[in-house]
């Protein structure tokens, strides 16, 4: 027997139709710095849209599923490119503006991008990978910024609003394959060449359809929601897409993401929501901590991308604003887990649930397994590697133009699940705790260190700013922990202090605690804003941090 259902396939042009006809006021508005920012409706967005639509087809022959990257911030300008490159079928290629200029020209030769749209501002970013790039045939600048860098570039030169300009603002969007590719984000590198995730029309609406469910991030059309997270990261963790279902106004901080204009943002705007890596909070609390502002408009903080320190956690519980961890990665499109405690609990009674990961929703299926290649059960204490299926999960990697999809052992099992490369357990009622990834544990005499642990732990002491704990080679036990530390400014404490507080106040094991420890300026980050552990490991390879071994 089939169905009687319609088969209505699931594109992102029916996700920006939508929000242009049942949502058209709701709002975008940019900061640019000025005295007003730049607000624009999503009918007025949705209508640009159409037009950049109808410029890449007659003017830049984008005429198939040719890729077209961007290079920019958060602003309108890029929310109308996330819509308009794939409801005409091409592929939209977020760029990571902040890899470096190696990994950037790898990454735009693999797609074989043939268009880039690029903020003004950027161009002396993108000027010198020009020459290196023989797939790009044209440049399209969009905001202020020299042009005279790309004097004698090769591909053609276009400013945006001169290119749609006068054009029809409506477009006849082809009936595309649902399962076809609409966008692609590429992984940091951090091990290898970096890898190519491709999304489809139906993964970008169904996620987009979760990250609205009450259980996620559960905003309405009477939300604003401060868009931090990078466009280039994950697709801005769906919020572009989901905005546009509902109805949210989004604040675009463009590139004004210091902690001092965020604060100005949110006191200004009054946001309800927001979605930012931990280190993007840190900044921000130590801001309003020196200079006070009204942060109270925010009911609810997305927070992902790394695991965030209780104590982070508890410090906005006193500022009035709730933090809610999230779990995801560039193959999960992102959203794997929200931490929403159950129904019914007192405030003490959710704290163990909302330090942990989240819960996994409908859509994503999770498993442990052992060393052995063993499935564990969801006790709470069995830890393991997460592997995870779904709709919106990535089964394979880009491997360019002309190959097969690419299915690594080491990120794919046999029957197709995805290896996350974290380590942690998931309790019976489906909450998942990570305790670290695979390659950072410390295994230290047979035993498992959690450097994460570690490094909340410090994190918790008032007197440091940040903490980062990796795993050193170590003559009697194989691997053993190392502590680097940012002190706040005018902090007096000293290593032997520290390590007495991880015993003491963090409950941490005598045999766990560190004896190599250094203080550095800062904990280098990757170009998402994760700790950068694998410097931190070559610094001490190569002698470059001032450590003091302690008994």
């Amino acid at each position: 027997m089939y169905s009687t259902m319609q088969d209505v396939q699931l594109t992102v042009s029916r996700i920006l139709e939508h929000g242009m006809r049942i949502h058209g006021k709701s709002t975008i508005t940019t900061w640019t710095g000025e005295p007003e920012p730049q607000r624009r409706t999503f009918a007025e967005t949705g209508a640009r849209a159409h037009q950049l639509a109808g410029a890449l087809r007659d003017e830049l022959g984008v005429t198939g599923d040719q890729r077209v990257a961007t290079l920019m911030w958060n602003n309108a300008e890029h929310v109308e490119a996330y819509f308009a490159i794939p409801s005409m079928g091409a592929v939209l290629h977020t760029l990571n503006l902040r890899l470096p200029p190696e990994q950037l020209v790898w990454i735009v030769n693999h797609a074989a991008d043939r268009v880039v749209i690029v903020n003004g501002s950027l161009l002396p970013l993108l000027a010198p990978l020009l020459p290196h790039l023989p797939t790009i045939e044209h440049v399209v600048v969009t905001g202020p910024g020299d042009r005279s860098v790309l004097a004698g570039a090769a591909p053609r030169v276009h400013d945006y609003e001169e290119l749609i300009a006068g054009r029809p603002t409506t477009y006849d969007w082809p009936e595309l394959d649902e399962r076809s590719a609409a966008a692609m984000c590429y992984t940091s590198g951090t091990t290898g060449d970096p890898k190519g995730v491709v999304y489809s029309h139906r993964s970008i609406y169904l996620h987009s359809m979760q990250v609205n469910m009450a259980e996620s991030m559960g905003l309405t059309a009477k939300d604003t929601t401060l868009v931090v997270v990078p466009q280039f990261h994950v697709n801005a963790w769906g919020l572009p897409h989901a905005t546009f279902m509902t109805g949210i106004n989004m604040l675009m901080p463009d590139r004004f993401l210091q902690p001092a204009p965020l604060a100005d943002m949110i006191e200004r705007e009054r946001p309800t929501h927001a979605a930012a890596v931990p280190t993007i909070w840190q900044g921000l609390l130590a801001e309003v901590t020196a200079n006070p502002r009204d942060l109270s408009s925010m009911a609810q903080v997305t927070i992902g991308g790394a695991a965030c320190p209780p104590s982070l956690m508890e410090a906005y519980d006193k500022l009035g604003v709730r933090l809610c961890h999230a779990w995801g990665m560039t193959e999960t499109s992102p959203l794997g887990t929200m931490a929403h405690p159950p129904a019914g609990l007192t405030a003490d009674e959710e704290w163990p649930y909302r330090v942990t990961q989240g819960r996994f929703p409908a859509g994503v299926e999770a498993r442990l397994v052992g060393p052995g290649g063993e499935h564990l059960p969801w006790d709470g204490e069995s830890a393991g590697e997460l592997e995870v299926r779904g709709t919106w999960i990535a089964g394979a990697y880009y491997s360019g133009t002309d190959g097969e999809p690419l299915r690594p052992e080491d990120k794919f099992s046999e029957d197709g699940w995805l290896k996350t490369g974290d380590v942690g357990v998931i309790s019976a009622d489906g909450f998942l705790t990570l305790t670290d990834r695979a390659k950072d544990v410390i295994k230290s005499g047979g035993e498992w260190i959690s450097s994460v642990e570690l490094e909340n732990a410090l994190m918790a002491h008032p007197e440091v700013a940040e903490a980062a704990v990796v795993a050193v080679p170590d003559d009697r036990w194989g691997e053993r922990p190392l502590a680097t530390v940012v002190l706040k400014e005018g902090s007096t404490a000293d290593y032997e202090t520290l390590k007495a507080f991880l015993a003491t106040e963090g409950g941490i094991a005598k045999w766990q605690l560190p004896e190599r420890w250094a203080v550095v300026p800062a904990v280098p980050k990757t170009s998402v804003g994760k700790f950068d552990k694998k410097v931190i490991r070559k610094q001490y390879a190569q002698g470059e941090l001032d450590v003091t071994r302690l008994s």
